[in-house]
């Protein structure tokens, strides 16, 4: 029978096998959830305006700490409903809008996903029309 003193070579070998395998089991918990999807898209020009933002994400979030708010040119937010968790996809969240006029507009949002962390992101999107600055 060897020694483990006489190799060392293969306490390393298992160390590494044993290191690799935890490191694959682990992976999957360090995932958070992202966003997938939204609508409007990100950069999108749209001939009409749209009449709510829809945003999917990989994962369920908590909705009670769910925050989504659309901002005009001036930094203004264009409505003060809370959005909500779509009714039928428990990964996606809902803002109702106003009419909107033509021009840019930025979407902010802030998620919590069901493992504990905070997703936080933002984009734009532009209503064209005839009042729109060039």
């Amino acid at each position: 029978m060897e020694s483990w003193t006489i190799h060392p070579l293969k306490h390393l070998v298992v160390s590494a096998i044993v290191a690799i395998t935890m490191c694959l089991h682990v992976a999957p918990a360090l995932a958070h959830a992202a966003l997938v999807k939204a609508e409007p898209p990100r950069r999108a020009v749209l001939s009409k305006a749209p009449t709510h933002v829809q945003l999917w994400f990989n994962e369920e979030i908590e909705s009670a700490y769910a925050s989504l708010t659309v901002l005009d040119a001036g930094k203004n937010p264009v409505t003060a409903v809370k959005p909500q968790l779509a009714s039928n996809d428990l990964k996606s969240i809902v803002l109702p809008l106003p009419e909107l006029a033509p021009g840019k507009y930025s979407v902010k949002f802030r998620v919590l996903s069901l493992d504990g962390h905070v997703i936080q992101s933002s984009f734009d999107f532009t209503v064209k029309g005839n009042r729109q600055e060039k």
